[in-house]
């Protein structure tokens, strides 16, 4: 294709992936909300939100190759529309119970839809969309929640009106998919696609075992955001303005973006480390904002921890991926995937069942603390061993 025929489908599909990450953080300024009205735990807050973690992974593992088969404007439809089924579970939902079922939903629609939609970029434009694709996460991280954050302030009907404009924005998105040019020929083989292919080049496990401690440490940091920061700001800052929360939540996201983007210039070992010094430092003033209930300095130091987020995630992209010849590419991201969302979720609900036992401060000391030691012991780790995770800097 011409410049002029790439970019309208990839804007279409630059937009419809934001829109699918946007609404998997919209909840998150809404689970104060919901918690205060059912009075269910922080434990049951940190499940509901790994169910989401949990489904987008076998979404992944078991449905990331279907548009390679099918088609990726088919695959794309079903992705939304099952999306916006899990926005009218929220919409009407009623209990935990049902955000359980909502965010359930919501993770596999997303799993499939983000893989398939990151695909479709790449056939367009390899080298922009590899771009596109580090960048577009993070920036609709930052706008579900700070776009979910001004609804509960400004709209009425704070628990209803996120998912009205949410649904509009996937039909919108659906509507706009149906125009977008099909990429890839359909082809046999796609039951077979659906089992899980995990594995890790033998030329790229030093790389990978290099970068686990720092790539852990920031999927924990990203967890307990997207779940609990909220909370602990409303708690430490005595705060019933929910702005504060959200701008926190957006301040890491948006700041992660802006390093992804400055870090394509540099080599990944260079990215490791600065983002690990940045993440550790950041999380000390994370921890210390929060002791004092300084919600200035909570924003501040989220900035700070975003920028070690972006660019510790990048290094750690850029140091693994390009060990992998092209067919076992997809199978190297797969066990990368299963590492990321296990650190995502499963220790978001550890500092749950602390926080119902000891109180949300003492987790969240206790769980810095293990994200710090971890990306210290990650500096020293990539330190020793920067020849296993040298790459080029061009993407």
């Amino acid at each position: 294709m011409n410049a002029p025929a790439v970019r309208r489908p990839m804007a279409v599909h630059t937009f419809t992936l934001i829109s699918f990450i946007a609404a998997s953080t919209a909840p998150t300024p809404l689970y104060r909300l919901y918690q205060a009205a059912w009075h269910f735990t922080p434990t049951l807050l940190t499940v509901i939100f790994a169910v989401y973690a949990f489904a987008l992974l076998a979404a992944l593992l078991f449905g990331g190759r279907l548009s390679d088969h099918l088609g990726r404007r088919p695959v794309i439809a079903v992705a939304i529309a099952l999306d916006i089924v899990a926005m009218l579970v929220f919409l009407h939902a009623d209990s935990p119970a049902w955000l359980i079922v909502a965010r359930t939903l919501q993770g596999i629609a997303t799993g499939v839809g983000m893989a398939t939609l990151a695909a479709a970029i790449l056939d367009l434009d390899r080298q922009h969309g590899a771009t596109i694709n580090s960048l577009a996460p993070l920036i609709g991280l930052g706008a579900g929640a700070l776009g979910s954050t001004a609804l509960v302030v400004l709209a009425p009907a704070p628990l209803h009106t996120v998912y009205v404009v949410l649904i509009g924005l996937l039909v919108l998105a659906l509507v706009l998919t149906k125009t977008a040019p099909e990429t890839v020929a359909a082809r046999p083989g796609a039951f077979a696609s659906l089992r899980p292919q995990v594995a890790v080049p033998e030329r790229a496990r030093p790389a990978l075992m290099a970068v686990t401690p720092l790539n852990v440490a920031l999927w924990m940091l990203g967890g307990f955001y997207l779940s609990l920061m909220p909370s602990l700001v409303a708690k430490t800052t005595h705060s019933s303005s929910p702005w504060i929360g959200g701008i926190v939540v957006t301040a890491l996201m948006l700041s992660g973006a802006g390093a992804v983007l400055q870090g394509l210039r540099h080599p990944a070992i260079r990215s490791l480390k600065r983002g690990a010094v940045m993440l550790a430092s950041g999380l000390v003033l994370v921890l210390a904002g929060a002791s004092l209930g300084s919600g200035a300095l909570l924003i501040g130091a989220s900035v700070i921890a975003g920028a070690g987020f972006g660019a510790s995630f990048l290094g750690a992209v850029r140091s693994v991926m390009p060990l992998a010849e092209p067919h076992e590419r997809s199978r190297l991201m797969a066990a990368f995937y299963i590492q990321s969302y296990l650190a995502f979720s499963v220790p978001t609900i550890a500092v749950g069942v602390i926080a119902q036992h000891y109180g949300l401060l003492t987790a969240i000391n206790l769980y810095g603390g293990i994200i710090i030691a971890l990306t210290v012991a990650a500096l020293a780790w990539i330190g020793g061993r920067a020849h296993h995770v040298h790459a080029p800097a061009t993407p």
